[in-house]
């Protein structure tokens, strides 16, 4: 038997901690160099709180700034396009009319006018839309 004697002793009751220690404890497990074991020793936190405190920023729960919601799917469905009417003409001077203008009539009878800074993919997307 050897002589010595160590006594390994826990603070008695429960701690508090302040929001900001807590994050400082997740930076210390999660981080780029984290490791939970070691913030775990280091802190004398249990390694449930720590998990408990790392769900609960990424809720939004610990700082009191809710998290931004989950990416879902919406179902969608795609119906015929309402009945159109003919835009009425718009008068416009005589130069401008042709300048860096394109007007496109699709068989359905609708009818588009763009400038030369239209971005060319977007409006194929849109009459791919609009030709159904």
């Amino acid at each position: 038997m050897s002589g010595r004697i160590e006594i390994v002793g826990r603070v008695s009751g429960r701690r508090r901690w302040t929001v900001e220690e807590k994050l400082a404890i997740l930076r210390d497990a999660f981080g780029p160099d984290g490791s939970v074991r070691a913030a775990v020793e280091r802190h004398e936190v249990g390694s449930g709180a720590i998990y408990t405190w790392r769900r609960q920023a990424m809720s939004g729960a610990l700082s009191g700034v809710p998290a931004r919601p989950q990416t879902a799917f919406a179902e969608v469905q795609i119906s015929e396009p309402p009945m159109m009417l003919p835009a009425p003409p718009v008068e416009a001077p005589a130069d401008a009319r042709t300048a860096g203008q394109i007007g496109i009539e699709l068989p359905s009878g609708v009818r588009l006018t763009v400038d030369g800074t239209v971005d060319a993919e977007a409006l194929s997307r849109v009459i791919g839309v609009l030709a159904r």
